[in-house]
Parts: structure tokens; C-alpha cells; sequence
């Protein structure tokens, strides 16, 4: 399946200390990739498809996967933590390119944690039992958003040990719906013949369909790219990091899965893709209404939404952050507190944006706001991909002196192919998403040209990138 380049076997020294072992790699990764995702749009992606929503979900597993194969070969290649800016840069070394990378990654986590925050308050309204507005869920969106980055502010830790803990919580409600979908097919209420139906919506071709479910499924994958950024922290990455991070994919697609078939096979398609009320805990209801279980679930899903919100907003204020230190966007969005010495102004940016998000995106869309908001997530990150295909096989070029991995050549091509195919309107993605999508890079083009001039005209100097690892492109996570 890959080989390893051999050179030189010994790890060359790393100013993180190394304390991740297989194990907490694992349980980091899976952690990354669980969320949001699965928990806010299984209902609309069987909507797209019908009772086959495993379907999509099991293509993007295979998308994300041939993806991974590149990270592996570049991560073990150049075991830094700036990502996908550090790989565009060695491949390409155009600062804007570079720049247009961090941007975007900055942007996805933005959209992820907005799509967290309308997931968080539909569940919040759920759980309390309240019988509230699209307004009155916006405000709670709003308000939680708003506390995030008072969290943000106040500093944040992130451990491992709290991964940990936050995965585990997060494993267990997707758990709770696979031993429920097994306990109705024990007592024979399951309706498995829904599982293989496959219904398309909009006089859509099969094809097409599966492609627009998938474009929305991948949302539920991204994560993994995250976990290239430990590995300065990680004992032995070129051994450790193949096997882990193709295993922590294997079980998150297969949690996927079997998540998305004991849905469709408990709840008719129809009311779970309503959007008015959480699909898995439709799931819950159905299935063990005995149970107290339909009073907790809503919480258990806040806990897994609100950890990703918090993670990717720290990311993203944090990518702002050395943009303006590297003088490639304002230096004003550089700040830091002087005594909590938290990047406050680019919290306070990235925190606005994401107002702006959540608001217009809810006046526009309405109910598909969720949907619309991790689609764009998607859609940034498939972009972001493509662009990390095609630099693995320019950087081929670049002799190691190291052992690394090294990706099956024609991988690399495949992915390169996919991600772009699922980036383009051929696949029946909605508009809107390109609409945000748009929006959020005329931003940093608008921020960049004023960057430049100022640069150029008040002090005299080139506006570029002048140390990526500075960068420290942490994707987003679900």
C-alpha cells in the first residue's frame, strides 16, 4: 500500500517535547474528526439520497482517505506545524498563494464553528424543551459565539488529556445511536429495506445526487489534516503517523456509517431530514422512547458541537494572528492583551466575522443555514486539498535526507482529481456556498491589497511571508 523512504532513521531534534505515543495519537485524531458534522447533517444528506445515506458518507471516507496518503508522505516528510501553508510554500514559494492557503484554512474554521454554534442552539432549544423561533435561535448563536470568545480571551490550554476526555463524550452519543439502531433490529422494528433505497430530490441523476450528498458529507471528515500539526510532539512520526492516522480514519468512516444506517433504518427519510429538529436525536426518540435517553441527548451533542466551536475559533484567531505578526494583513489584527496575553484583536475579528456569517446566512437561508454553512466548510477545505495533492507530487522533486513515507504515486493524482471534481458546481452544490465562500477570500484579497499599499507606501517594504512555520495552519476540526 506505501513504502518508506529510507535515509536517515534518526529523528532530528524538535523544540516540542515528544509525548504523543500511538494511543493519544489515536484517540487526538478520531477526536478531531468526530463532531459537528455527523450530529447536524446526517438528516440533510439523506435527504439528498434517501434511505442509501451511508452512501455519501462512504465516499467521502474514501476522498478523505486518498488525501491522507499525501499529508502522510509531506508530514514525515517535513514533520513541522505550519500544514498546508508550509507545503503550498515549499511547492510553489509564491507568498500570496501561500497567504490565499492560510486564508482559507483560517476561513473554514470560521464557517465550522458558526455551523457549531446553529447546531449548539437547535439542541440547546431542544433540550429545554422550548418552543423557539428561527430569531430566538439566531440570538442563542449569537450569544454562544459570544462566549466562546470570552473563553478565547480569557486563554485556553489546549491538552491532549482534555481531547481525551471531550472524545470520549463525543464517541458515546454516536455510539448510543449505533446500540440503538442494534436493539430495533433485534426486536424486528428496523426497516433495513430503507437502507439500500436510493431517492433523489429535484429530478437530480443518481450521480449527481450522491455527488451533492458527498460534497456535504465531507464536512463530517475533516479533522484529520489537523493532526499534522503534532507532529513535533509525536515519538517516531514517520512510523507512528501512517498507521495511525489511516486507523483513526477507519474508525470514524465506519462509526459514519453504521450511524447513518441505523438512522434511515429507524426514522422514514422524510422527518430526518426536517431540519426543525435535530436528526439523531429524532434517532434517540424513535428508537428507545422508553427511555430517558431523547432528555439527555441534546446535551451530549452541545458538549461534542461546542468543543469544536471553541477549537476552531482559537484556530482561527490564532492563523489571524500570525498573518498580522508576518505583516501580510493589518499589524492592528496582531494585538495582544498585555496581561492576558490573548490575541484579542484578531478574536474580536475573527468573532465579528462569524456574526456576519451566522446572521446573513440564517436571513437567506433559513432552515439550510447548517447545511449551508458546513458545505462551505467543505468546500473550502476540498480546495485546500487539491492544492496539497499537487504539492506532494512538486515536492517529489525536493530530496529528503530522512526516512519518510511515500504515498503510492498514483494516489496523489486521484486525490488531486476528486477534491477539485467535488469543489466545482458539476455537483449540484448549492450556490450559496460559493456565495460565503467567495465573500470570506474578497475579505483577505481586500485586507491583503490594503496591507500592500500601506507596506509599500508608508514604510517602504515587500508585503510576503517571511517564516510559514510562524503560520501554524491548524485546520479545523468538527
Amino acid at each position: 500500500m506505501s513504502d518508506a523512504q529510507t535515509a536517515t532513521t534518526e529523528e532530528k531534534p524538535t523544540e516540542l517535547k515528544r509525548v504523543m505515543g500511538p494511543k493519544l495519537l489515536l484517540l487526538f485524531i478520531v477526536g478531531d474528526i468526530l463532531g459537528t458534522g455527523v450530529y447536524a447533517l446526517t438528516g440533510e444528506v439523506a435527504g439528498e439520497v434517501g434511505g442509501a445515506a451511508w452512501a455519501p458518507f462512504l465516499v467521502a471516507f474514501f476522498v478523505a482517505t486518498i488525501t491522507a496518503f499525501s499529508y502522510l508522505e509531506l508530514v514525515t516528510k517535513y514533520p513541522r506545524a505550519a500544514g498546508a501553508a508550509l507545503y503550498t510554500h515549499k511547492a510553489f514559494g509564491i507568498h500570496f498563494v501561500t497567504f490565499l492557503v492560510c486564508f482559507t484554512v483560517m476561513c473554514s474554521g470560521i464557517t465550522s464553528a458558526s455551523t457549531a454554534s446553529k447546531a449548539f442552539a437547535s439542541n440547546l432549544v431542544t433540550g429545554i424543551g422550548v418552543d423557539a423561533s428561527e430569531n430566538t435561535v439566531t440570538v442563542i448563536a449569537l450569544g454562544f459565539m459570544a462566549l466562546v470568545a470570552v473563553v478565547n480571551f480569557r486563554g485556553v490550554g489546549e491538552s491532549v488529556k482534555a481531547n481525551v476526555v471531550l472524545t470520549l463524550v463525543e464517541l458515546s452519543g454516536l455510539l448510543m445511536v449505533i446500540l440503538i439502531g442494534v436493539y430495533v433490529f433485534t426486536q424486528g422494528e428496523a426497516d433495513f429495506g430503507a437502507v439500500t433505497t436510493f431517492e433523489t430530490s429535484e429530478d437530480k441523476s443518481a450521480f449527481i445526487a450522491l455527488t451533492a450528498a458527498t460534497s456535504l458529507a465531507f464536512f463530517a471528515m475533516v479533522g484529520f489534516e489537523d493532526s499534522v500539526n503534532m507532529a513535533e510532539e509525536t515519538k517516531d512520526p514517520v512510523k507512528t503517523f501512517p498507521k495511525i492516522m489511516l486507523t483513526g480514519l477507519g474508525i470514524t468512516g465506519t462509526i459514519y456509517v453504521l450511524v447513518a444506517i441505523a438512522a434511515v433504518a429507524i426514522v422514514p427519510v422524510g422527518e430526518l431530514a426536517d431540519s426543525s429538529v435535530p436528526p439523531l436525536l429524532r434517532v434517540v426518540e424513535a428508537g428507545a422512547p422508553g427511555l430517558p435517553m431523547d432528555t439527555i441527548y441534546p446535551f451530549i451533542t452541545m458538549f461534542a458541537v461546542a468543543n469544536s466551536a471553541l477549537i476552531n475559533m482559537l484556530m482561527a484567531s490564532r492563523l489571524l494572528y500570525g498573518m498580522a505578526k508576518e505583516e501580510v494583513l493589518p499589524k492592528q489584527l496582531g494585538l495582544v492583551h498585555p496581561t492576558r496575553r490573548t490575541p484579542w484583536a484578531s478574536i474580536i475579528f475573527t468573532t465579528l466575522i462569524s456574526f456576519g456569517l451566522i446572521i446573513a446566512v440564517t436571513r437567506f437561508m433559513g432552515d439550510e443555514a447548517i447545511s449551508t454553512l458546513g458545505g462551505t466548510t467543505a468546500l473550502l477545505l476540498l480546495g485546500v486539498f487539491t492544492i496539497v495533492n499537487v504539492a506532494v507530487l512538486v515536492l517529489r522533486r525536493d530530496r529528503s535526507d530522512r526516512e519518510h513515507f511515500v504515498a503510492p504515486t498514483v494516489l496523489p493524482y486521484v486525490g488531486m482529481v476528486t477534491c477539485a471534481y467535488l469543489v466545482g458546481p458539476w455537483t449540484g452544490r448549492d450556490g450559496s456556498q460559493y456565495q460565503v465562500a467567495g465573500g470570506l477570500l474578497v475579505v483577505g484579497v481586500v485586507l491583503w491589497v490594503i496591507t500592500w499599499f500601506i507596506n509599500r507606501a508608508v514604510y517602504g517594504k515587500r508585503t510576503y511571508i517571511r517564516d510559514v512555520d510562524d503560520l501554524d495552519t491548524k485546520g479545523p476540526v468538527n
